[in-house]
């Protein structure tokens, strides 16, 4: 007898994505096509409050919205809370996350939890959470993933982008550009413990990564066609995590490098900086191309190392020691029991991380 087929699963996209000079100005005539209601709450930051912010608020009011501003800090468990606050308070029929990466965070996780729209608006692209289903926060020094609403609409103006400094770019393409070492951590665990695993999520996910590898030598300070080269690999690679239904596709072993790090070196480097440095040593691990990672992230001026990153060599190694104990949950390269000091210093060394 035929075993009955149960598989079922839901996958949220973005109804629309607007990148490119100037698609900013459309986003009233997108709120208005996706009929949302007459109240917006736009979740914004201080340096783009007063601009970007501003742009958006005038172009919804003469589109006959309601719009209210909250100005918050990181993503974080209190602010969460206050960006609700207020959308209750205001009684906002949609959100829209105007600013960086933790600006969309902690729009689309209020989003999520108030199930109201949400619409992604990056002033910058340090990493790919722009159209993903998860949210980065932080916990008393810990990073937290959470679950999040894809945006129904995504506005990446490139003119906007191309203001914010080039380093938060370029960790962004450094997070893309780690996708293949996740892809080949999420190869592992199918093949060593039956994982799951959806062969459209990672061709998506490596499709984005092999984007920026490629057209590393293009992406460049002081050239907004930069910007529009990095901008749609960086907006699939969140998408893929919605066909995976998890971040697996874009989040492995360097991921976790990243989180350690994290731990003990805070500040010292943005996220996607430090999980392109993880993405070459774990690239080495898996007997990959570590150099064409290597030097893809040098040709877009993105950290290769321990100096880059502002770290020292000891907290690499820790960080590499360290790193098999953030998602116990998550097979990768790592293992079960991690590497030992010795192996990650040979590690480190070899890939000129340390």
């Amino acid at each position: 007898m035929l075993e009955c087929f149960t598989k079922a699963r839901a996958m949220n996209f973005p109804r629309q994505v607007l990148a490119g000079h100037g698609v900013v100005e459309e986003i009233g005539t997108m709120c208005e096509g996706f009929e949302l209601k007459d109240t917006a709450l736009i979740v914004t930051g201080q340096t783009t409050g007063a601009i970007a912010a501003k742009q958006v608020e005038d172009i919804l009011s003469s589109a006959k919205y309601e719009v209210h501003r909250i100005v918050t800090g990181e993503a974080s468990r209190t602010n969460i809370v206050k960006v609700e606050e207020v959308a209750k308070d205001v009684k906002a029929g949609f959100l829209l996350g105007v600013g960086g990466g933790s600006k969309i965070d902690l729009a689309k996780i209020a989003s999520f939890n108030l199930k109201v729209p949400f619409l992604s608006v990056p002033t910058s692209a340090s990493h790919d959470g722009i159209a993903s289903p998860r949210a980065s926060i932080k916990d008393d020094g810990n990073s937290l993933s959470l679950n999040a609403s894809v945006p129904m609409g995504v506005v990446a103006d490139t003119s906007l982008i191309f203001r914010a400094p080039y380093r938060l770019l370029a960790s962004g393409c450094a997070d893309v550009i780690s996708n293949t070492a996740a892809i080949l951590d999420w190869e592992l665990a199918q093949r060593l413990r039956s994982e799951s695993f959806s062969s459209s999520a990672a061709n998506l996910a490596k499709y984005a990564a092999e984007s920026i590898i490629e057209n590393a030598a293009m992406i460049k300070p002081n050239l907004e066609e930069s910007v529009w080269i990095a901008i749609r690999p960086i907006i699939i690679s969140g998408v893929s995590m919605s066909v995976a239904g998890s971040s697996r596709p874009t989040s492995g072993s360097e991921h976790m490098f990243s989180h350690v790090l994290d731990k003990i070196a805070p500040g010292k480097a943005l996220h996607g900086e430090q999980c392109g440095v993880g993405s070459i040593m774990m690239m080495y691990l898996h007997g990959g191309n570590w150099q064409r990672t290597r030097d893809a992230l040098l040709s877009i001026g993105a950290p290769t190392n321990a100096k880059d990153l502002g770290v020292t060599s000891e907290q690499i190694i820790e960080a590499l020691v360290h790193a098999h104990e953030i998602r116990k949950d998550r097979y990768t390269i790592l293992g079960d029991r991690g590497l030992t000091p010795d192996a990650a210093e040979r590690l480190a060394s070899i890939t000129k991380v340390i």
